[in-house]
């Protein structure tokens, strides 16, 4: 089986961290969203993957993820260009798939539970496809999936007034080739898209099983920066304490640390985990860091109190403020006004800013 992960959004979204780089490369706990696909391909055995990209953040994703050695796998590139919905991106890997079963997986998707057991439930003889569900607590807002008793797929609705059920296609599948001919027959939708549910109902149409499989623990969709910002606290919650740059006071450092090479947090800095630091950054005293924040490699913070946020990288934070539920993009530089004295900022800042509070 091969693996095909989709990383051609454009993140509008996610501006103005996106305005220079890609979504896929935005970290979560100090990881890059794409490479949590990656992992979880590779968590299931499968070592051929593509990655459909877009016209924006292609050579930030090649140049990060080379030739794949690195993870174990060879990755092949797949330009889509211009993004055209689901079933186009997925229908651009028909020449990387050929003969073989394969997983599609959005690249700006997490899953807690990866993907192992999907891919090893699969069974292509009685199958043309695989979805995963999960319960969602408001149907309406989603594609729902109408099941029978044997878990084979009846039906899908898109955002349905009346839902059937609670049972939310995720965006994890397992495809037979059978799906191209499907994509090929599409037309555009009122989005102007090919869409990757119709071309699952046409398999059903055709007289095809498609088999469903429950996802359990958290999913989620990174599209926002509210997004961004709750799925690290949920990645954030499941790391182990590792200490591998220098912590001057132990004492003043409590919870679950990750902490890179070359880091330090000196004396005097409070830091309370779950917190991810990366590597090559300073913790200046008198800051106090955490819960549920991860700062990334070649920062100073110098002062100040920031919790609950994200630091992508290469920033310098001197201001004597309280920062909460930020997320705070490359290179940035934040500095103090003293004049100024709010009870705490909530900011999505952009690559290259400069911002005096």
């Amino acid at each position: 089986m091969k693996g095909v992960i989709l990383a051609g959004g454009t993140g509008s979204r996610l501006r103005p961290i996106t305005h220079t780089g890609p979504k896929q490369l935005v970290p979560i706990a100090n990881k890059p969203v794409l490479e949590y696909a990656v992992d979880d391909l590779v968590e299931a055995e499968i070592d051929e993957i593509g990655i459909i990209l877009g016209n924006k953040g292609r050579d930030e994703i090649q140049e990060y993820f080379g030739d794949g050695s690195d993870w174990g796998v060879e990755i092949t590139y797949i330009v889509q260009g211009e993004p055209l919905g689901l079933a186009h991106a997925v229908g651009c890997a028909k020449d990387f798939v050929g003969d073989d079963s394969f997983v599609v997986y959005l690249g700006d998707d997490l899953m807690r539970e990866g993907i192992t057991e999907l891919v090893e439930d699969f069974d292509s003889e009685k199958y043309a496809a695989g979805i995963g569900l999960q319960e969602v607590d408001e149907p309406s807002r989603y594609g729902i999936v109408d099941v029978n008793d044997g878990g084979d797929v009846i039906q899908l609705v898109e955002k349905p007034d009346d839902p059937p059920n609670n049972l939310a296609l995720i965006g994890i599948y397992v495809f037979t080739p059978a799906i191209f001919d499907q994509i090929e027959s599409l037309e555009k939708s009122w989005r102007g898209e090919y869409e990757i549910t119709e071309a699952i109902q046409g398999l059903l149409d055709d007289g095809k099983r498609i088999q469903s499989h429950m996802v359990y623990g958290w999913w989620k969709d990174t599209g926002k920066p509210e997004d961004i910002l709750h799925t690290n606290r949920l990645v954030l919650d499941g790391i182990k304490t590792s200490i591998k740059g220098t912590v001057e006071n132990e004492e003043s450092v409590t919870g679950r640390i990750e902490l890179g090479d070359g880091s330090v947090i000196e004396q005097g800095a409070v830091v309370r985990g779950p917190v991810s630091i990366g590597e090559d950054t300073t913790i200046r005293s008198d800051t106090y860091l955490g819960p549920y924040t991860s700062i990334g490699d070649k920062c100073v913070i110098d002062g100040g109190h920031i919790e609950s946020s994200v630091v992508v990288g290469e920033s310098e934070i001197s201001a004597e403020r309280t920062i909460v539920d930020s997320l705070i993009g490359r290179k940035a530089t934040i500095t103090a006004n003293h004049k100024k004295k709010p009870d705490g900022e909530r900011l999505i800042i952009g690559q290259n800013s400069s911002l005096e509070l």
